[in-house]
């Protein structure tokens, strides 16, 4: 018989990793961007033929404003998970506002989602990091849940909707400026 301290011991040792995991969410499937491990994360860019309607989205930002992804319709939509607790969001921060300033021009709205986080270190959050986009507040994650089987359930994961309103890209984890700049300029030049 296994000695219980023992194996209480050994899972609580192994504890903060599954944390550290949950939080990146490494996961990556088919037409495969960026690397494995400990790089960047892997995304996944999806054929025409093979994308889901994103659900609806709307609520009120961070600054209290309402928000409505409706009201974008006809452009590509970056969608960022995040929240002021993950290491890996703090790093990713620069990246996304890089991509945005680079397609803005070309039809491409991003709106960050922070979940299951403080209002007061969520705001600290934009204001040090210079979001240059808004944020809705997903507080207890009910915008996140709209996404299960689209996205992982915990922070950070990057969407990409098409301009029809499709989920195109999923990048779970931290991205980088190089890997999703290009995924997102080839979806914005999309016809159909």
């Amino acid at each position: 018989m296994p000695d219980t301290g023992r194996v209480r011991r050994v899972l609580l040792l192994l504890l903060p990793f599954a944390l550290l995991a949950a939080c990146t969410g490494q996961i990556g499937a088919g037409n495969p961007i960026g690397q494995a491990g400990n790089g960047p994360a892997v995304g996944q860019v999806f054929r025409v033929a093979d994308r889901e309607p994103a659900p609806s989205l709307s609520g009120t930002t961070l600054d209290g404003s309402p928000l409505d992804v409706a009201a974008m319709a006809g452009k590509v939509v970056v969608i960022n998970f995040w929240a002021s607790w993950c290491a890996p969001c703090l790093a990713e921060a620069r990246n996304l506002n890089d991509v945005y300033a680079q397609t803005h021009a070309d039809g491409v709205e991003f709106v960050g989602i922070d979940i299951k986080d403080d209002k007061t270190r969520a705001r600290a959050f934009q204001r040090t990091k210079k979001v240059a986009y808004p944020s809705l507040f997903d507080e207890d994650g009910s915008l996140l849940l709209k996404f299960r089987g689209q996205a992982p359930q915990n922070p950070p994961t990057t969407l990409v909707i098409d301009r029809q309103g499709r989920v195109a890209a999923r990048f779970p984890g931290g991205v980088m400026t190089a890997q999703l700049l290009a995924p997102v300029q080839v979806i914005a030049k999309e016809t159909g």
